[in-house]
């Protein structure tokens, strides 16, 4: 019966899911996948679905974002609903959730970006890879952000594939991007950006870095951009027979880039290994940055006392993210998710995906961990008889409060993808009163 839409009833179990992200999405399919009544609102703050696929993924990476439309076969289950433009705190509290469901689920994610902790980073031009990459990505919380662009160099903070997407959008050129979903506004200062030298910058070495081969083998393809790696930094050749893997064909692209010219293009993109962050540099805004220059030794990183420093005009740094804590649900400050036990935070209260282990992993990541919980639920919960989606239908309507569903937010799709340039997927709308206005066109 879970598969062809449950019943409402008392043996019904009714779920919430806090976040319309992957981890969401993936709960949500595990939750009705089975033969048992199960229905699952999935709610969102943003009237459109999708999360980090949608505003984190690289805009030039479209095939990623291709997995939506597992998503979207999701939504098309009778007993699963999408309620977007819903906030937690704002419009509903978490208290009245639990009161009408069985179980919530907290997909929230990890939207707030984890500080360096130096002296300096509140200055202009030090900007968070959570907001920067919102920006270009049209999250509606960052459409003013207005970061100062014209600048000759950047700083990119951080040895994984965030970092590497920062300096990719910033390196590439208005015709390398035509086929992407960059939003407008991002575009305009992008492109007409004086930027000369990108940096991309970690505390440990080459060895030791996340970036995934498909990814780091993209910068030396650029158009405008040649990519620089200091070969002195690279181990000894004689290493390479060992590695396997990603590790190997990483090391490979590396050692590539180490061949190549700093003058073959007009932007130079350098990964810099061993260089730790101690200050950012500026009087209200940033003019450069001091790096200590550090080794590897037992698996530890440390400083090696010497150090020097690196002119930018802006700072992104890419070194992780919390998730944003909510009243009375325990939260670990160290990790910067909610306390949990594999995902169970109380009765009938539970967390997955990044707001459950931090984040880590790929997008794909989140599908065990999504069936994890989900049978969690189905093994600890049993139908109460609460309201429900019909409860949340009451509150809605008796609070006014304007909600897009799944069929009102393809509206908003619809508008974005006739509103798109050649090539490009969609031309994203970032303005949220908009939004809501299309979708109850």
């Amino acid at each position: 019966m879970g598969k062809n839409g449950a019943l409402n009833g008392e043996g019904t179990l009714n779920v919430a899911v806090i976040g319309a992200g992957p981890a969401g999405y993936y709960t949500a399919e595990a939750l009705t996948g089975t033969e048992r009544p199960v229905n699952v609102d999935i709610i969102d703050r943003l009237p459109t679905p999708f999360g980090l696929i949608r505003a984190g993924v690289a805009p030039d990476h479209q095939s990623i974002k291709n997995v939506s439309r597992r998503y979207e076969a999701t939504n098309q289950r009778d007993n699963v609903r999408f309620v977007g433009n819903l906030s937690l705190g704002r419009d509903i509290t978490l208290a009245e959730l639990r009161d009408l469901y069985d179980a919530v689920v907290l997909a929230t994610g990890a939207g707030k970006d984890r500080p360096l902790g130096i002296e300096g980073e509140d200055l202009r031009g030090v900007i968070g890879s959570g907001a920067f990459v919102g920006w270009y990505n049209a999250h509606p919380d960052y459409k003013d952000l207005e970061p100062d662009l014209r600048v000759a160099s950047v700083a990119v903070i951080g040895n994984g594939n965030v970092a590497i997407d920062v300096a990719r959008v910033l390196a590439k050129t208005a015709s390398e991007m035509a086929t992407s979903d960059l939003a407008d506004h991002a575009a305009g200062r992008i492109h007409g950006a004086p930027i000369r030298d990108i940096y991309i910058l970690g505390r440990r070495g080459p060895l030791e870095a996340s970036f995934t081969p498909k990814e780091l083998g993209e910068l030396n393809q650029l158009e405008n951009c040649v990519a620089l790696v200091d070969g002195t930094q690279l181990p000894d050749a004689t290493i390479d027979s060992s590695l396997s893997g990603a590790a190997k064909k990483n090391m490979a692209a590396m050692r590539a880039m180490a061949t190549n010219s700093p003058d073959a293009k007009p932007v130079r993109l350098h990964i810099q290994f061993y260089r730790r962050p101690m200050a950012i540099l500026g009087d209200k805004c940033v003019c450069g940055i001091r790096l200590e220059e550090t080794k590897v030794e037992d698996g530890k990183c440390v400083g090696t006392g010497v150090t020097e420093v690196l002119p930018a005009g802006l700072v992104v740094p890419c070194i992780g993210y919390r998730t944003s804590p909510i009243p009375d649900v325990p939260y670990s400050e160290r990790y910067g998710h909610f306390e949990n036990e594999n995902g169970r935070i109380a009765g009938g209260l539970y967390c997955v995906g990044w707001a459950k282990r931090g984040p880590t992993g790929t997008i794909g990541t989140n599908k065990p961990d999504g069936v994890e919980v989900a049978q969690k639920i189905l093994d600890e919960v049993h139908p109460s008889g609460k309201a429900g989606r019909a409860g949340l239908d009451q509150i809605v309507q008796e609070r006014d409060l304007h909600i897009v569903t799944f069929q009102t937010w393809k509206k908003i799709e619809a508008r974005e993808e006739a509103g798109a340039t050649a090539g490009a997927p969609r031309k994203k709308l970032v303005d949220v009163s908009e939004m809501v206005r299309i979708a109850e066109s």
